[in-house]
């Protein structure tokens, strides 16, 4: 194993490099380090650093040299991104309108990853308030696409995208209520995993509590998977959380596909729009699927306009998110938040309601289907600009934004972007797969599959 550049190896190479005695965590975070250093100003990926991760390395460098590592983390690097509580950091949600105290106590899932033993180096940038996939927000700005700088690197988990396509660390968390994950991820080149709802303990709850998930952000599913393993389990403060035991996500993950049935699924229930760049990155998953024995077959699904029920859900959310605001600090926010809440502010209860009766319905639908997996795109194109105009955020949402992943947030199943390659402009593409609620160990492995069937 070449350790010359330890902010290059995955998550599972730094374990291994530990255990050999050929490199130890105080090394790789240094190397992380010095990277962000030179990289960040230009890429802008963080809210604010731990000071404590030197500490954490040290401390962890000292249980390997012992022979004493005391979690499946211990040593690794990570970053969190700021929708999540760390304790001793503030958590400002990408707003110039909230508090800058340092949160008092870690989130249930930053325990988790702290028991595993993993360093915190800092916490990535957002959206405001998780609210759009363009990255930037009024607090830290633009956040850009370190494969090219004049692009965005998506959003909301705009910094934690871009410190995974950076190498500022393997192992990355982020939040994902409509595509906030595998948007990103996709437009980043890495993988990201939206959890089945539940799976991951969150506390506390934000305005999309009862569609938003945390998850794993990478540059290999099985650095997600093994991410996963820590981050999932059952919390009591999250009364959404799973009750089951804490499981191994890589169990299983190198099974393959053969005899598995994939449905592919082009119609979401609208007219979903993808350009030549993502169907291409489709055809490939589906030849690369089928050729290692999978059934592969299109899907006919009769699903409810998701792009309306989404909308509403999304909106009447963001105006919950802004009233939330002090009044005399409301001019802070950003003004495509603003004009959202200002138009489902006052939506009717009975329509609240009636979209919810919605989502049910299509999550019905999609629990009907007889297919182990789905694919499907994850973005209708490659990255757009970065700091490009918005001029209609809730057009934006269901035409350039998210109109390939908030149907799996509607139906709480995991689901997970995997890169594809790039296109002619040098612009990663990606596939997006899915699968039945609870199933997150299929959707890791046929993920596993895609990403070896590529090389």
């Amino acid at each position: 194993m070449d350790v010359t550049d330890p902010a290059a190896l995955d998550a599972e190479e730094l374990l291994a490099a530990y255990a050999a005695k050929k490199l130890n965590p105080l090394e790789a975070l240094q190397a992380v380090t010095e990277r962000i250093a030179r990289r960040n100003p230009e890429i802008n990926a963080f809210a604010v650093m731990n000071p404590q991760a030197l500490q954490a390395a040290r401390e962890s460098a000292k249980r390997w040299s012992w022979g004493e590592a005391h979690g499946a983390l211990d040593g690794v690097p990570v970053t969190i991104k700021d929708l999540v509580d760390v304790a001793g950091l503030p958590t400002r949600r990408g707003s110039k309108a909230t508090d800058a105290t340092p949160a008092a106590e870690d989130a249930p899932l930053v325990k988790a990853l702290r028991a595993a033993g993993a360093v915190i180096i800092g916490k990535t940038t957002t959206t405001e308030f998780g609210w759009k996939s363009p990255g930037d927000c009024p607090l830290h700005g633009i956040t850009r696409n370190p494969w090219n700088l004049a692009h965005t690197p998506g959003g909301s988990s705009s910094g934690a995208a871009a410190a995974a396509s950076s190498f500022f660390g393997p192992l990355h968390v982020g939040t994902d209520a409509g595509g906030s994950i595998r948007i990103p991820a996709a437009w980043s080149g890495v993988v990201g995993l939206k959890p089945s709802f539940g799976r991951v303990p969150q506390w506390p709850l934000g305005a999309f509590g009862h569609v938003a998930v945390a998850g794993p952000m990478a540059r290999s599913v099985r650095d997600a998977a093994l991410m996963l393993s820590v981050m999932a389990g059952y919390d009591a403060a999250d009364p959404f959380s799973l009750p089951e035991p804490k499981r191994d996500f890589l169990a299983g993950i190198e099974d393959g596909v053969a005899g598995l049935r994939i449905g592919v699924l082009l119609h979401p229930g609208f007219a979903a729009p993808v350009d030549a760049d993502g169907m291409a990155a489709l055809e490939a998953a589906r030849l690369s699927l089928a050729g290692q024995g999978a059934k592969v077959t299109d899907l006919s699904v009769e699903l409810p306009d998701i792009s309306e029920i989404f909308s509403q859900i999304w909106g009447v959310a963001l105006a919950r998110a802004v009233d939330g605001v002090a009044p005399e600090k409301r001019t802070l926010l950003d003004a495509g938040l603003r004009g959202v809440a200002e138009r489902f502010g006052a939506t009717p209860g009975v329509e609240v309601m009636r979209a919810e009766a919605m989502r049910v319905l299509a999550a019905h639908v999609m629990a009907a289907l007889d297919v182990d997996a789905i694919i499907c795109p994850a973005v209708p194109h490659c990255a757009p600009l970065a700091g490009a105009p918005l001029n209609d955020p809730v057009a934006a949402l269901w035409t350039n934004w998210a109109p390939w992943t908030f149907l799996f947030n509607l139906t709480r199943q995991p689901a997970i972007s995997v890169p594809m390659g790039v296109n002619a402009a040098g612009l990663p593409t990606s596939v997006q797969i899915a699968g039945a609620i609870y199933r997150d160990d299929v959707v890791l492995r046929v993920a596993r599959a895609v990403e070896k069937g590529l090389g």
